[in-house]
């Protein structure tokens, strides 16, 4: 029976299914609109009736079918979320919030006993992570269901043993696609935003990390599967570095509280990027060549850290190692990129100091942090590079408690307006921080 609890799934999903559908309850999986359109009840996408039509009459959505088919031939199962029960729930960390983070934190705490949603707007490597702490700690104890969610499966890995260490005698499960291990019912989840789709009014308190990331984003169908699966009376929490317009506008309209902190937690300003000419750099690396800008500023940065390439496409990343390495012949370089095999090992060897320059993809632009790095961002004028990605790659930049002098450098053949917003916002960060005291420098 639990395991149908807050979920609305297929028959072929539920594990002991001849037993449960006959307990659970029976949804419809799709509605029709009028007598043109029919909208998926799991992902919310509407579709015209003649272009999902099956030979057997029935519709079905092709949006998620890669979640398992969805027609009007079948029906989802679900069961409600028992009515929270209050219990202790040991609570493992020792660790101590800033005055910045504890602030953060006890207005989340105060959102959830509301019932009210709140955006956390935090600087990158402000440790948004560690706010969340007390306020999963309160709702475990309140007998909430406490899900958190993220659009990237490594951002879920790496979140996933962090809150077990913190609650290490509760029962907690990890979703996400790839995963090879039954469901089981548990109070508190971490899973990829596309998992909420198989959930219905399950969650007290929904997290989502990183709203302004692909592929959660713009995309209505995963937003859909948030509605879906939040309780009618609960408390979401949006995490951000980069907040979409979207997200600032609700909190104009009072649908979303807003907690901001402008610092990290050893109270150092962010790193703000500075620009230098590189021109026609695209052309010189298809040519073989290493722009001499860009071989300056590596020799500058490479004698204190180790360098951050950013790279526009992939199709350049291997031209530009060729390139860096005919001048830098003693360093070690690799290049990473989301289509890359050894992706998970070349991060890890970059932690450990194997490489020098690691030229990436903006695959690394968030979710990850190495120890004594500068970036560059070669042709910081590309479309790729938005201004939350540009925020975010600034970002990897000295976040830990050591100082090493790290610099974020954008090299580009023409200004663009992303470049110009992403330096003022990590300015007006900074300029908040001073003002707020959660900085000893300026």
């Amino acid at each position: 029976m639990e395991e149908l609890w807050g979920r609305k799934v297929l028959k072929k999903e539920i594990k002991d299914n001849e037993i449960l559908v006959e307990e659970g309850q029976k949804l419809p999986t799709m509605k029709e609109v009028n007598d043109h359109k029919i909208q998926c009840l799991r992902c919310g996408q509407v579709q015209l009736k003649h272009t999902v039509r099956l030979m057997n009459q029935y519709y079905y959505c092709p949006e998620c079918i890669q979640l398992g088919r969805v027609d009007t031939g079948r029906f989802f199962y679900h069961l409600p979320e028992p009515n929270p029960i209050k219990r202790r729930v040991h609570f493992a960390w020792k660790g101590e919030l800033t005055e910045g983070q504890q602030q953060v934190s006890d207005a989340l705490v105060a959102s959830v006993k509301k019932a009210e949603s709140r955006m956390i707007w935090a600087v990158t490597g402000a440790g948004k992570t560690e706010m969340l702490f007390q306020t999963i700690h309160y709702s475990l104890e309140r007998g909430y269901r406490v899900g958190i969610a993220s659009p990237r499966v490594d951002v879920c890995l790496e979140l996933f043993p962090r809150i077990q260490a913190v609650f290490p005698d509760e029962p907690a499960i990890l979703l996400h696609g790839n995963m090879k291990e039954d469901y089981a019912y548990t109070k508190l989840i971490v899973c990829t935003t596309h998992q909420l789709l198989h959930f219905y009014q399950a969650f007290d308190v929904l997290i989502i990390d990183e709203v302004d990331a692909f592929p959660f984003v713009g995309n209505l169908q995963l937003q859909y599967g948030v509605e879906q699966a939040i309780k009618k009376t609960c408390s979401l929490v949006y995490l951000t570095a980069t907040p979409t317009k979207e997200l600032t506008e609700k909190n104009t309209k009072n649908e979303v509280q807003i907690s901001i902190l402008p610092a990290r937690y050893h109270r150092r300003i962010l790193p703000v990027p500075k620009k230098k000419w590189c021109y026609k750099w695209h052309e010189k690396i298809k040519k073989g060549n290493c722009p001499k800008p860009l071989r300056d500023k590596i020799h500058t940065l490479v004698s204190k850290n180790d360098v951050l390439i950013f790279c526009p496409s992939i199709s350049l990343m291997e031209q530009l190692k060729k390139a860096i390495e005919k001048i830098f012949l003693n360093i070690p370089i690799a290049c990473v990129h989301s289509q890359d095999p050894e992706r998970l090992e070349k991060v890890l060897n970059m932690r450990n100091k194997a490489y020098r320059i690691l030229i990436t993809s903006t695959i690394l632009e968030r979710g990850v942090t190495f120890d004594g790095v500068s970036v560059i961002v070669l042709g910081s004028n590309h479309d790729v590079f938005a201004t939350s990605a540009l925020v975010q790659i600034a970002g990897r930049v000295d976040r830990k408690k050591e100082y090493t002098a790290g610099e974020v450098w954008f090299l580009h053949d023409g200004c663009t307006k992303a470049m110009n917003s992403a330096i003022q916002q990590i300015v007006e960060m900074n300029t908040l921080g001073l003002e707020r005291e959660l900085l000893d420098e300026m």
